[in-house]
């Protein structure tokens, strides 16, 4: 055990040569390290709350009225179809909630 201490201080006054690749590897660690780093910006876009839940109020509104008009409003022609727009409408809302902050 004193043996491996003598040996690593034997070579503690040793100058030890690197590869180059080893250099540029701790150059490009070195820099990117010390490279600030801005943050994102945390600011949602006005529109995007009103917009969301705008969307996600009207699909839900547009289902219940669905089902209360037994599927004859809001659009007369397409019937069951009008569940459809409804969820499409509440998904895109949902979608939305993705992008805020």
């Amino acid at each position: 055990m004193t043996e491996s201490k003598s040996s690593e201080n034997d070579n503690a006054g040793e100058k030890v040569v690197l590869p180059p690749s080893v250099k540029k590897e701790r150059a490009k660690k070195a820099k990117s390290s010390s490279a600030p780093v801005k943050a994102a910006s945390t600011v949602n876009p006005r529109w995007l709350v009103p917009t969301m839940l705008g969307l996600m109020i009207a699909g839900l509104v547009y289902v219940v009225v669905a089902y209360l008009a037994q599927m004859q409003y809001p659009i007369p022609g397409i019937r069951n179809w009008n569940l459809v727009v409804g969820f499409a409408l509440m998904i895109a809302g949902f979608g939305l909630t993705t992008r805020w902050k």
